[in-house]
């Protein structure tokens, strides 16, 4: 019976509504112990998908510890993970082989992520410091706005000692300069700061993430940087990333030389992935219209550039009969779109998101090269877990959680497909004009999967809602798959004889289509919207649920229901904090009456205001959301004082004469002055000590309060640690 293929794992074709019957089933009998021991071990071939989730699931725990755990208290761990994955390998029975092998992959995730985080430690900067000399060696350097953003490794910084010199730093150019090349060693005199704090509790943690990356400080340059003498020459490794990153600036300007403006530099994104010169327009647009994924070089680049090189190789041996009949040509063309897989990943940056899709990918034409299915679950979960091994920290990344709910949500509808498909009598529709609406109705609902499967992760991480995504891919991802991606692949492997001014030309065509459906959709009535943040456990709930839904096969799946309904109104009916303070103790907002945040003064602190709005829902600037009298906001020279919606008065002082009179009228005091004992009526005190020891905080309102602070919602971990300055 004809199918659609991805690989060898059939997405389509799609029942009609009128054969589609929901999953009523035999639910009564599943929900009894006997019923679910049975189904359990029906789906024992399903068993082994678990593992990565359980792997995932000690990776979780360990970064939800509120303090560090010691390494005396992994190391056991983990090896006491190993002796209990080899009993559930020896074990014939199978409950004890599958909660023992669920065990140990959560032990084992539990001390991978001890050990990477030790491996990883590096010195992080904890108070500021500049402008100060820094001598170091440029690993990379990208446009970022009007300037330059670099990252600078083997450093030496003036005024900090060796053992406190963090092993990389990040730091930003203001306005243009000459270009910067890889391996040049550099001076600059340059402002440092510690990697930013998240401005709310439980918001997203940038230090983290820098952790990981060993980035110690960012900061920005006084003056331009100038080259130097190197102290010593590069090592093998050094020498070829920046051979590397010579070949990516060559094939950037190439592009850019054949393609001019806007199109050639979303068309270096996708293959060389630097997108400093993609002005902010066309990015908004590509957001708005639910395409912002199609501008990092991903899973859907690798895929398809993968694809291509696959199709292109098998075609032309294919014409050789002698080659076609003696040989195995799938193989080899598997094995080609590896090679070529493999340099697409070189020149595009190697970024944590092409290295996961490449992965995938791997594991895919392996699975060719060893007669498997292309694209099978297996394969995911082998994917996941090696990732999950290696770089645990991963976990919580938001591009690898969206990256492998989409591509899992994908696999479960094409084997939800193909098993319904075995039971129809009847095939693919066999007229022209029923093709065409099959293809239609197969690229909606694999569109409405995907973004189902990544929603919950694209509402935590970035506050927002494409309204119309569905429309946007519908109508880019034809263009993207039948123009722009083969011509890409086409003019990578044309470049290096100088053949390649025609392919690009048809991509930038295909490119400038892409934007001017963005645009178009992003221009839409209502396109896009903010929505107010999931809390992380609605966001643990709902990947259980649609993990619950996408493992196994049976009815009983749909069980998965429950958890993704609960995380949904448990999201509806979370009450978000009615009062906000930055790290600074300047920019503070109240929920006032109509329900809405407003600030008691203009923000300072702007990246924590635009924050704070797009967490809460709100779509408007901060400097429109600034208190006004008519809504129980008033300042003087002195301070303010505002009402908030639970009726308390909750006052901002900024200057020593105001905090006696406030103090004795209000009942939440929040002061950019040390306090000390000179307030003792309000409910609630917070000064500026406060908040440089506890972070960005975040106040209940009502009978009992509620106070969260960053710094507790962090934890003391390695990546939240706080020294003082050298004497």
């Amino acid at each position: 019976m004809a199918s659609s293929k991805v690989g060898n794992v059939g997405v389509g074709p799609f029942p009609s509504l009128r054969r589609f019957r929901p999953p009523v089933l035999s639910w009564p009998a599943t929900l009894t112990l006997s019923g679910l021991r049975e189904a359990v071990l029906k789906e024992r071939d399903r068993w082994a998908l678990w593992l990565p989730a359980a792997l995932a699931a000690g990776i979780g725990l360990y970064f939800l510890l509120p303090v560090e755990p010691t390494f005396l208290l992994a190391a056991p761990l983990g090896f006491a993970g190993l002796l209990i994955a080899i009993a559930a390998a020896g074990s014939d029975r199978p409950w004890p082989r599958l909660f023992l092998g669920l065990l140990a992959a959560s032990l084992i995730g539990f001390s991978v992520a001890k050990l990477r985080t030790d491996t990883l430690d590096a010195p992080v900067l904890s108070y500021r410091i500049g402008p100060v000399p820094i001598e170091g060696r440029i690993e990379n350097a990208e446009a970022h706005g009007e300037g330059t953003r670099m990252m600078l490794s083997n450093l030496s910084i003036a005024r900090l000692a060796a053992d406190r010199t963090p092993a990389r730093i990040r730091i930003s150019q203001r306005y243009g300069t000459e270009p910067l090349v890889p391996g040049t060693w550099v001076q600059v005199t340059a402002v440092l700061l510690p990697p930013p704090e998240p401005s709310a509790p439980a918001d997203y943690d940038f230090a983290r993430w820098a952790f990981f990356e060993q980035i110690g400080a960012v900061g920005y340059v006084y003056g331009k940087p100038r080259a130097i003498a190197p102290p010593r020459p590069n090592t093998w490794r050094e020498e070829l990333s920046a051979q590397v990153q010579d070949l990516r600036d060559a094939m950037t300007a190439r592009i850019a030389s054949v393609i001019p403006g806007e199109n050639g530099a979303i068309s270096a994104a996708l293959i060389t992935g630097e997108r400093g010169a993609i002005s902010q327009d066309a990015q908004d647009a590509f957001r708005d219209s639910g395409l912002a994924h199609v501008l990092s070089i991903s899973g859907l680049h690798l895929a398809l550039a993968g694809g291509f090189f696959f199709w292109i190789v098998r075609a032309l041996l294919a014409l050789v009969p002698a080659i076609a009949l003696n040989y195995p040509i799938k193989k080899w063309a598997a094995a080609a779109a590896l090679l070529g897989a493999t340099f697409y990943l070189i020149v595009s940056g190697m970024g944590a998101p092409p290295e996961r899709s490449y992965i995938m990918l791997f594991m895919m034409f392996t699975a060719i090269l060893v007669d498997r299915p292309a694209i099978s679950m297996r394969s995911v979960a082998l994917a996941a877990a090696l990732i999950l091994l290696f770089a645990p920290e991963s976990l919580v990344d938001p591009g690898f959680e969206m990256s492998f709910a989409s591509v899992i949500g994908l696999i479960a509808l094409a084997e939800w497909q193909r098993a319904r498909q075995a039971r129809r009598e009847s095939g693919l529709p066999r007229t022209i004009f029923a093709k065409i609406g099959f293809y239609v109705l197969a690229g909606i609902v694999t569109s409405i999967v995907a973004t189902l499967a990544t929603a919950p992760f694209a509402i935590f991480h970035f506050d927002r809602a494409s309204q119309f995504g569905l429309l946007g891919n519908l109508l880019a991802e034809p263009v993207i798959g039948i123009v722009i991606m083969p011509a890409a692949t086409v003019a990578m492997i044309l470049m290096p004889f100088g053949l390649d001014r025609l392919p690009l030309i048809v991509m930038g065509k295909g490119v400038g289509l892409m934007l001017a459906i963005a645009q178009w959709v992003a221009q839409l009535p209502g396109a896009a919207s903010v929505v107010p943040v999931w809390p992380a456990w609605a966001v643990i709930a709902a990947a259980a649920g649609g993990l619950w839904i996408a493992l196994w096969r049976k009815e009983w799946r749909w069980l998965g229901l429950a958890p993704v309904a609960i995380a949904v109104i448990g999201a509806l009916l979370t009450r978000p904090p009615d009062l906000l303070i930055s790290q600074d103790a300047k920019t503070v907002a109240v929920r006032i009456a109509d329900g809405r945040l407003a600030f008691l003064r203009e923000p300072t602190d702007d990246y924590a205001a635009e924050n704070w709005l797009k967490r809460d829902g709100d779509s408007r600037d901060p400097f429109d959301a600034v208190g006004k009298p008519q809504e129980g906001v008033r300042c003087d020279d002195n301070g303010c004082i505002a009402k908030a919606q639970s009726g308390d008065l909750v006052a901002a002082v900024t200057r020593d004469d105001a905090l006696s009179e406030d103090c004795s009228r209000v009942a939440i005091v929040v002061s950019a002055v040390a306090v000390r004992d000179r307030c003792n009526g309000p409910r609630l005190i917070i000064d500026r000590f406060d908040l440089a020891t506890n972070g960005a905080t975040a106040v209940w309102l009502g009978g009992d309060l509620r106070v969260e602070t960053a710094q507790a919602a962090r934890g003391e971990r390695p990546w939240s640690r706080k020294s003082k300055p050298d004497q």
